[in-house]
């Protein structure tokens, strides 16, 4: 596969660089600071070399002057590193120091050196419909959008080992979880609250774990940035709202990956949640990429009526639903009316599997694969259609 630009801005002084395994942090780095000097960490002398004796980092940049940019990947593995880091960047010499991270499970424990504000922090995502002149969302909803899969000739077989590899990698490398079976039979059941809001003793009892230790199988994947939690929209709330958050697997590729089937399983509500997945994945990588002073949150009332997703900030503030129907039907527009009679200000959207653009309403109807398609950090996400 050819290297595909990504949305990614590139800074100009130090910053972090987060993403899960497969987004193509080292592929991007490599093609933006192809001079650097590069200090990866998966390998494992030169991951030996650095934890037995930090201060070598800073030797080797001593040692290449020409260097101005300096990479060290999955800087999580030593976080030691990160006191060298600070002194080197307090030297007159100007550098930039590039650190790039798959986990921050370290680095959100306490007493790690982050820099004081010396360094930047952005992530990079799965791949974004715009970034890629193939999309198809058949093919995203089954596959996903990781670089990793997507460049891969058997993509099915890399899904199938992609949360294998965390397993072996990072789960039972720095020893966060006690037993590996349990995690792995919490993956397969926690798929099932992909899309829907997170109940955390409805998942003990599914895994038969104690809800303390699911507690803390969720943590440990947020920290692996293979999952995230998105927040109530609360704000000027004028009735009841729910208080549990909602969960999504970090691509709908992984999911669909995760997620058992059986004779029992509907093929469009699995799709239902992939779908509603990767506009998610869209929405935060959006926000992150145009460093959009944003919060992506849902909507949900005590008596379940529900919007998918909330974007509000000084960016703006949408109101969006996504269903998975080929025909738009006016009781797929209640709960976007609802929300609009609480907060006249946002705008509505509903996304769904047809082709037409639609105004019921005053709410855009919009075809999810066009939507996705026209979705650019440069631009507000109605923009395009004015």
């Amino acid at each position: 596969m050819e290297f595909q630009p990504r949305f990614l801005p590139v800074p100009e002084q130090s910053f972090f660089l987060f993403g899960p395994r497969g987004t193509g942090k080292s592929t991007w780095l490599k093609h933006q600071f192809p001079e650097a000097l590069f200090v990866d960490l998966l390998q494992p002398d030169v991951y030996r070399e650095m934890s037995a004796r930090p201060e070598r980092l800073g030797a080797l940049v001593l040692g290449s002057p020409q260097r101005k940019t300096v990479v060290v990947d999955e800087v999580q593995r030593v976080p030691e590193l990160l006191n060298v880091v600070h002194d080197l960047i307090e030297q007159p010499v100007r550098r930039q120091f590039v650190l790039t991270g798959s986990s921050a499970r370290k680095l959100r424990r306490g007493g790690v050196d982050l820099l004081a504000g010396r360094a930047l922090y952005y992530t990079l995502h799965p791949f974004m419909a715009a970034e890629l002149p193939g999309f198809a969302l058949n093919t995203a909803l089954a596959r996903g959008l990781l670089p990793l899969v997507i460049a891969a000739p058997e993509a099915e077989e890399v899904l199938r080992a992609y949360a294998t590899l965390y397993l072996q990698e990072e789960v039972q490398f720095e020893g966060w979880v006690r037993n590996v079976g349990n995690f792995a039979r919490f993956l397969e059941m926690v798929s099932f609250s992909h899309a829907a809001v997170l109940n955390i003793s409805n998942v003990a009892r599914e895994c038969q774990i104690e809800r303390k230790t699911v507690a803390g199988y969720l943590e440990v994947l947020e920290d692996l940035l293979l999952s995230f939690r998105l927040p109530i929209f609360t704000k000027r709330a004028q009735r009841q709202t729910s208080i549990h958050p909602k969960f999504y697997l970090f691509d709908a590729g992984v999911y669909r990956s995760l997620r058992p089937r059986g004779p029992l399983d509907r093929a469009a509500e699995i799709d239902g949640c992939a779908f509603e997945g990767l506009v998610a994945q869209h929405l935060r990588a959006w926000i992150a990429y145009a460093r959009r002073d944003c919060t992506l949150y849902f909507w949900r009332t005590r008596s379940g009526v529900e919007v998918d997703f909330i974007v509000y900030g000084e960016g703006g503030f949408w109101a969006l639903e996504v269903k998975n129907t080929a025909r738009v039907r006016s009781q797929d527009l209640h709960a976007l009316k609802s929300f609009i009679s609480d907060y006249p200000e946002c705008e509505p959207m509903l996304l769904y599997r047809g082709t037409e653009h639609l105004r019921l309403n005053g709410i855009w109807c919009i075809p999810g694969e066009e939507f996705l398609r026209s979705l650019h950090p440069m631009r507000g996400l109605t923009d395009w259609l004015r």
